[in-house]
């Protein structure tokens, strides 16, 4: 598999303007897509940068604009680990950002990740969900497999249930239930217009039934969905810890991107 080709489809499809199309507001500083969205907080990010553009004036710029809009109290700067910007992260570090985990950005083609599913164990069962109460079940399994706090969960599975209700075709939801009914494996599938490629959020698999093969049928069912919708590559976002079990469900490994997080604090002086 090409990851060169694998990641000049994650930069060409996956970033600036893809990334914040479901954002409430867009601006454009120089290469950045700076935006706001719900919840009071803002974004930027960009396809690349060139490499003789002043990297102060381009921070101080969209910060800014920021500084100036009392609705957002946090920011996040998404960084790429190929775009060789080696001192933006001293910059936004000296600039009262955080630096955050970083994430594994993995791409695959639909058709190698239908390839690489390993069958159910018997009486198991693979489906798409869309009822309230299928969603809730969903998001509580994600809350317990990642500890999330419990309003940040109940604010997300609204979000998809209101999402649902005004455009049930933006995403799918998939769930595998054991014999007796229960949901003990659920991610989502999310459709990006314009482009070639699905997006894979809210993998969570029960702790007692991992290492049965579940996730793997999980992601095929829903690459086979999205290759009839007529998309042909698949993306996830994963800890470096999630990278195994990506990459034995049919994904590759292209780049790592790091997030950075500013944070408004009251009475706080200009950076």
């Amino acid at each position: 598999m090409d990851k060169k080709l694998l990641l000049n489809l994650y930069d060409a499809q996956l970033r600036s303007e893809t990334e914040v199309s479901d954002s409430r507001e867009v601006v454009r500083i120089g290469p950045l897509w700076v935006a706001r969205y719900p919840h009071r907080h803002g974004f930027i990010t960009y396809e690349s940068i060139p490499p003789e553009t002043n990297l102060s004036k381009l921070i101080d710029l969209a910060m800014d604009h920021f500084l100036a809009d009392e609705r957002i109290d946090s920011v996040e700067w998404k960084t790429r680990e190929h775009d060789g910007l080696e001192n933006l992260h001293n910059l936004l570090s000296a600039r009262g950002f955080k630096e955050c985990d970083p994430e594994t950005v993995m791409v695959g083609y639909a058709q190698a990740i239908i390839a690489a599913a390993s069958p159910l164990p018997e009486g198991f069962v693979v489906e798409p969900v869309s009822s309230p109460a299928d969603i809730q079940l969903a998001q509580s399994l994600i809350q317990d497999a990642f500890e999330a706090p419990v309003e940040e969960a109940q604010r997300l599975t609204d979000q998809l249930v209101a999402r649902y209700n005004d455009d049930p075709a933006s995403f799918e939801l998939w769930v595998v239930r054991e014999p007796g009914g229960k949901v003990v494996c659920t991610g989502r599938t999310e459709f990006l217009p314009s482009t070639e490629v699905a997006g894979l959020w809210g993998g969570a698999c029960e702790k007692a039934y991992r290492g049965r093969g579940l996730y793997r049928a999980l992601t095929a069912a829903r690459a086979s969905s999205a290759l009839r919708r007529g998309y042909r590559y698949l993306h996830a976002d994963c800890t470096e810890d999630s990278r195994p079990i990506l990459e034995r469900a049919g994904l590759v490994k292209v780049t790592t991107t790091t997030p950075f997080v500013w944070q408004r604090h009251k009475n706080q002086p200009d950076y």
